[in-house]
């Protein structure tokens, strides 16, 4: 059983997400996110203060992973796809964000758009992080 199994296709029509892991996945990452913005408050980062955000999406295909990077590209942030290193059945695009306002409204709202996008492009929003000590 590979590492990322549970995120596999169950049909033969070469979808990824399925509506209802979407659905799923989406009510998961809007329940961590305020979870992540709670740690940030614990380490001074203030509703205010803006940081770059590392993203992480999944799929199955080279070129849903292309198409979806093209994509992030025009919101101006800074990305990378290829083949995970976990799984070689697995395609990864991650980057880092233009800066934002780490209130729990925009970060909330930010999440809830790359969920979508993501599953536009028959990926997963696998999540985001961030560092506290940016310039």
């Amino acid at each position: 059983m590979g590492l990322f199994d549970f995120l596999k296709p169950k049909s033969n029509n070469g979808q990824f997400v399925s509506e209802p892991a979407f659905n799923s996945n989406r009510e998961k990452q809007m329940q961590m996110t305020p979870q992540t913005i709670e740690q940030l408050r614990n380490l001074n980062v203030t509703a205010d203060r803006e940081l770059k955000l590392e993203y992480f999406f999944y799929t199955n295909n080279a070129d849903k992973a292309k198409q979806l990077a093209t994509e992030i590209e025009k919101l101006d942030y800074t990305v990378q796809h290829g083949v995970s290193a976990g799984d070689k059945n697995l395609f990864v695009v991650t980057g880092r964000t233009t800066k934002m306002k780490m209130s729990d409204e925009v970060v909330k709202q930010w999440t809830k758009q790359m969920c979508e996008l993501g599953y536009k492009f028959d990926c997963e929003f696998d999540g985001w992080g961030t560092e506290t000590d940016q310039e």
